[in-house]
């Protein structure tokens, strides 16, 4: 089994590489790595798209690496590989991005990508910090995890999805703030798991066992 961390250069990997490292060896889910060879992306068993920046640099940095790019709309279009993406790897899984400009995304989870727009204006924007999961559809991925549970945002942007069953889970930050999207054999998580604690481990054992 090879979980693969997409290196497309749009982020700092090294604790995301050693939370799934860790994981791996508690689930018994074989060897992760992080990669920027098309080769290896294409023959993973399950794919990890992180994000750090703006959601057009990220765009067009995942565009660019074309072969990366190819090899990994083949292997979740086609092949129906597990996926997880991660923040702004999370928010590229939409139809389009509306943040400095209009920016097309994978659509593979029909929605955009908006501005977070608190109710209560003395919330500052980014969201930055612990928030408490709503959980609103059962997942695999939630196996041992409630409504209720701490995980760690940086983000101002989050995504607006046209479906609300593909929504998992929200925070609440004076509105609704999307935390978890997902079908058939794609996830995102709008937060850091890697940062999230005992939570977010477990998020990370539960995709790294996840067999949809």
């Amino acid at each position: 089994m090879l979980t693969a961390i997409i290196d497309y250069e749009s982020g700092n990997l090294h604790s995301a590489e050693k939370a799934f490292q860790r994981m791996a060896r508690e689930v018994d889910a074989g060897e992760v790595v992080v990669t920027s060879d098309a080769d290896v992306v294409a023959k993973a068993d399950r794919l990890v798209l992180p994000g750090d920046g703006a959601f057009p640099a990220c765009a067009a940095e995942l565009r660019g690496h074309k072969g990366i790019y190819d090899a990994l709309v083949e292997a979740v279009e086609v092949k129906g590989r597990p996926f997880l993406g991660i923040c702004v790897g999370m928010q590229l899984m939409a139809s389009k991005g509306l943040e400095y400009t209009e920016t097309a995304g994978l659509d593979w989870i029909e929605g955009d990508v908006v501005k977070i727009a608190p109710k209560d204006p003395s919330l500052k924007v980014p969201h930055m910090g612990w928030n408490d999961l709503v959980i609103t559809s059962d997942h695999p991925v939630f196996d041992g995890v409630t409504s209720g549970d701490h995980c760690y945002f940086v983000h101002s942007y989050h995504f607006r999805v046209a479906k609300p069953d593909e929504r998992l889970a929200h925070v609440d930050y004076a509105g609704d703030v999307t935390a978890i999207i997902g079908r058939d054999t794609m996830l995102g998580m709008q937060f850091h798991p890697e940062k999230s604690q005992d939570v977010g481990l477990r998020m990370l054992g539960n995709f790294l066992k996840w067999a949809p």
